[in-house]
């Protein structure tokens, strides 16, 4: 007689044992499992992993022979549409136990609303590290270990990720550890983490509850959301910051020290793994773009920036993504020496309440995927970086980040700031249009004693993660060009993007090979974007040279139409006193005709149409 054996087979509503044998087929046993579960045999598909792989199929192969053995967990999923039967197999015999009976009327329960199956893709970073063993490997400590080389005690076995002791003990102390190395710490149980979930703050009223009038005329447990205790985040998901070399920085900051105004940017670069920290991500910043923005020494405000979809189109074209936001808040100190107010600090505030708000909406708007929540996101990882002052009264780069306690109070607009106390924030109360749910921190009292207090107000310091930034001790260029080309959105300081200021660049760069001149972001960005000869999807092959550091590439681009026509503009605009050499002396082709017919006023310099005489703008002939 075959050796009977138990396989658990677990479903998004319960887990039911199914008996079975080792000689039955995969065919026989999925008839069972619909069975047990009550669906049709085409309603579910059932894997031998939790994320979908190695699927079961109806084959004549023994269940000894796909390696499932006594106690095994198999994972079931509802197909999102009914078999073709579109009903339910009824159970002639439901099985004896009650808990079993529980958990079958749950998973038929739930044949009534769909069930999506679609995998969610993580970055790609976040897959790297999912498959990283990330254990922290020590050698044998010659005084404590009394074993063989072979051997393993407890001052030498490997340390998890996630061990507080360790990241205490580094230098400097890290205060966070890594969201892998906490996902790790939630799937390193018994259960290895097959229940584990996170779940997103919410702190909406439930929507769809009858029983009731809609709110502010009603509201039960079902529907209210729960208060929330403010705790500092153990975690973060970005562990450090680092701009590739200083040039990027410093020119950000030209911008304060020519004007004396603020400024803000978006960070453009990639993660990667930061190796300082166990499964650490790293932010790395190889380009700052500055969007249109209204500035005074003491404020920011954006506007609308009709480059936005083009400069993320660019950035994803050259293998990178806005992985964070820099602003400025500087003050001149000593004016003769250079030094600038050391304003930011323990006894004042790191961020603003404002700038924690902020902070948030931006993480809402960049969630970070993550395979092991129902919302398929969790958290963010974009970063907060803010130009100030240090002890030095030098200036110093900050990173931060907020908790997602405080991205969901940002969501739901559940969070203030307050007036005349920046470092203050302040919890909305309800109103008749609005449920708000009690939000708490815990202090202590000068007794030493855990108090428990409403936060109206609220210090930010509950919602802030400091993230170390740095720079490299070798420069890293992403974007290789000597020269820089001028920076957008810096009308008030007299740079503009214009063919004036592209002919005085390549005047600056005739002996310099043609990929360093063409890599720099802020060029690739005006030559997609300017009005008199945007380059839009003709300038595919060089984003993928500039990506590749493929000079053939760049080469073969160079000899396009449309960069002949770009260095004739040029020509025309820049005049004798740029000192642009011909194109046809800089290895290109001849100039098409139709291209070099285009002209630009001497007088108004507006580019004129090929064939007409005199100016469009100024009624001037052409000579």
């Amino acid at each position: 007689m075959a050796e009977s054996i138990t396989i658990r087979v677990q479903s998004p509503d319960g887990m039911i044992k199914v008996s079975a044998t080792k000689r039955d087929t995969a065919a026989a046993f999925l008839k069972k499992v619909a069975k047990e579960f009550g669906f049709s045999t085409n309603g579910f598909s059932i894997y031998q992993n939790r994320n979908k792989t190695g699927e079961i199929t109806p084959q004549s192969k023994s269940l000894s022979l796909l390696k499932i053995k006594h106690g095994d967990m198999l994972y079931l999923f509802p197909s999102a549409a009914p078999g073709p039967s579109g009903e339910i197999m009824d159970v002639a015999a439901p099985p004896s136990t009650s808990s079993t009976s529980s958990s079958l009327s749950r998973a038929q329960s739930s044949l009534s609303r769909p069930q999506t199956t679609t995998q969610i893709t993580e970055d790609e970073i976040d897959q790297y590290l999912a498959k990283q063993d990330g254990k922290i490997y020590r050698n044998q400590d010659p005084q404590l270990c009394r074993h063989g080389s072979m051997g393993k005690c407890v001052h030498c076995v490997p340390l998890e990720p996630f061990d507080e002791d360790y990241l205490n003990h580094l230098d400097p102390p890290v205060k966070h550890m890594s969201f892998h190395a906490y996902i790790r710490k939630l799937t390193g149980g018994a259960d290895k983490g097959k229940f584990a979930a996170l779940e997103n703050i919410s702190c909406k009223i439930k929507s769809g509850c009858e029983g009731h009038p809609p709110w502010p005329e009603g509201i039960c447990t079902k529907c209210q959301p729960s208060a929330i205790t403010l705790n500092r985040q153990k975690y973060r998901h970005v562990d450090n910051i680092m701009f590739e070399n200083h040039t990027i920085a410093d020119r950000f900051l030209d911008f304060w020290r020519k004007t004396g105004n603020q400024r803000m940017g978006y960070l453009y670069g990639r993660y990667t793994e930061h190796k300082d920290i166990p499964l650490g991500i790293r932010a790395e910043v190889a380009a700052i773009y500055e969007p249109p923005q209204i500035a005074t020494q003491n404020s920011l405000e954006l506007v609308d920036d009709p480059k936005a979809g083009a400069v993320e189109e660019i950035a994803a074209k050259l293998g990178l993504r806005k992985v964070g936001w820099i602003f400025t808040d500087l003050l001149s100190e000593d004016t003769r020496i250079g030094t600038v107010r050391y304003s930011r600090n323990k006894d004042s505030y790191f961020l603003s309440a404002e700038e924690c708000i902020t902070a948030g909406d931006f993480q809402n708007k960049h969630p970070n995927t993550c395979r092991l929540s129902p919302d398929g996101d969790f958290g963010s990882k974009f970063v907060t970086v803010v130009a100030t002052g240090g002890p030095d009264n030098q200036v110093h780069f900050e990173g931060y980040q907020v908790s997602n306690q405080c991205m969901a109070l940002v969501r739901d607009e559940c969070l203030l700031p307050c007036r005349d106390v920046p470092e203050l924030g302040y919890a909305k109360e309800s109103s008749t249009e609005q449920y708000v749910p009690d939000v708490f921190y815990k202090d202590k009292d000068k007794f030493g004693n855990d108090i428990t207090y409403l936060a109206r107000p609220l210090p930010v310091e509950y919602l802030i993660i400091d993230i170390t930034t740095t720079f490299p001790k070798e420069p890293v260029y992403t974007f290789t060009s000597m020269h820089r080309f001028s920076i957008e959105n810096r009308d008030v300081l007299g740079e503009t993007q214009d063919f004036h200021s592209l002919a005085t660049y390549l005047s600056q760069n005739t002996s310099t090979v043609f990929l360093n001149i063409v890599s720099d972001f802020h060029l690739l960005l005006f030559l997609v974007t300017n009005e008199v000869m945007p380059l839009g999807d003709s300038i595919g092959l060089l984003l993928d040279a500039v990506k590749t550091s493929n000079e053939e590439l760049a080469q073969t681009w160079r000899k396009s139409e449309q960069w002949a026509t770009i260095e004739q503009l040029c020509s025309t605009v820049g005049g004798q006193s740029s000192g642009l050499p011909e194109y046809g002396a800089m290895g290109g082709p001849p100039i098409p005709a139709s291209s070099s017919s285009m002209w630009s006023c001497l007088h108004c310099t507006f580019m004129n149409q090929p064939g007409t005489e005199q100016c469009e703008m100024c009624s001037l002939p052409h000579s």
